[in-house]
């Protein structure tokens, strides 16, 4: 063996034993990590609403966690409304936030029975029938309320339909162990998103029906400027993978429009976007999503997800607004 291959051979074993090295790291992290979240899903919601109103002082008054982010979305979003009135929405938000992480922790040992009712969907036959006879339906929601329980609606569907639910990889793979533990909760299936086409070509090969939700109100990669539309007062750039696969599947969309009834407790209400996408005009669906999505945050802002920083990018004046 030569010098040079050997030098390879010794360099590719290093770096396995590195990986190797990291993967063992990373094992033991995500162990860690879910015996900490365990022990704390074991805990009744009255004492997990205790720490989320500790959490709520740390997170609003000590860190400021993105504060002036919060503030400058919901005055761009809500420009008639008086500084009183955005403030008490402010804190509402923050107070909401930690409920829904305590809440979405829960989820891990929280039982059937539960579940059914804080997450209650006042009309899932639309979505059985929709997905009858083997077909596939789209579920369009935001950030609002809290979609981690979504995925429950696998127990109000008809027997055989798989409900997933479409997710982005986290950075930090202990961090996405634990989030697809989590979302696998009542026989949901997470789908990468990067893997939402084969697994859609499976599901219509097998025969197999499934209603797979879409959360398309994240900022898109900058890049991607194909439709911009005036969503919150705002011009916004809207991701429309979504509706791209839809109309390549000839497949129908709804939209759930969630509610928050009372602290822990949500509903979710199915209307029909459009019985088959590829039968809509270009970036029609998409459009009456951002509606949708519009008239829920309106309705209650506090419960949306002001954090994210939604309108990072701003629209070139050579577009026009839709």
């Amino acid at each position: 063996m030569d010098a040079c291959l050997m030098e390879e051979v010794r360099l590719n074993g290093g770096r396995g034993a590195l990986m190797e090295e990291e993967g063992k790291k990373e094992g033991v992290g995500y162990k860690i990590l879910y015996g900490i979240a365990s022990l704390h899903a074991m805990l009744p919601f009255r004492v997990l609403y205790v720490l989320s109103d500790i959490l709520f002082f740390l997170v609003y008054h000590v860190v400021g966690y993105r504060r002036k982010l919060v503030r400058r979305n919901l005055k761009n979003s809500f420009p008639g409304k008086p500084d009183d009135e955005i403030k008490r929405i402010e804190r509402e938000f923050y107070h909401h936030l930690c409920d829904y992480f305590v809440e979405t922790i829960k989820t891990l040992r929280i039982t059937e029975e539960e579940v059914r009712k804080r997450m209650k969907f006042d009309n899932p036959e639309i979505i059985n029938r929709l997905t009858k006879e083997g077909n596939a339906c789209l579920m369009s929601l935001g950030h609002y309320a809290n979609w981690e329980w979504v995925p429950s609606i696998g127990l109000y569907m008809t027997p055989g339909v798989m409900p997933g639910l479409i997710y982005k990889q986290l950075h930090s793979e202990t961090f996405d162990r634990l989030f697809l533990k989590i979302r696998s909760r009542f026989n949901s299936v997470p789908i990468e998103k990067r893997r939402t086409y084969r697994t859609l070509i499976k599901a219509r090969n097998e025969g197999t029906p499934a209603v797979v939700g879409f959360l398309s109100d994240q900022r898109p990669p900058k890049h991607i400027t194909e439709y911009w539309t005036t969503f919150l007062n705002q011009d916004t750039l809207i991701e429309t993978g979504m509706e791209r696969i839809a109309r390549s599947f000839g497949i129908p969309v709804v939209y759930l429009d969630m509610k928050k009834v009372k602290r822990g407790h949500y509903k979710g209400r199915f209307c029909v976007l459009t019985p088959d996408a590829s039968e809509e005009p270009l970036f029609a669906v998409t459009e009456k999503y951002a509606r949708k999505l519009e008239e829920t945050v309106t309705r209650e802002p506090a419960y949306y997800l002001w954090s994210h920083n939604r309108w990072k990018f701003k629209k070139e004046t050579s577009q026009p607004v839709n």
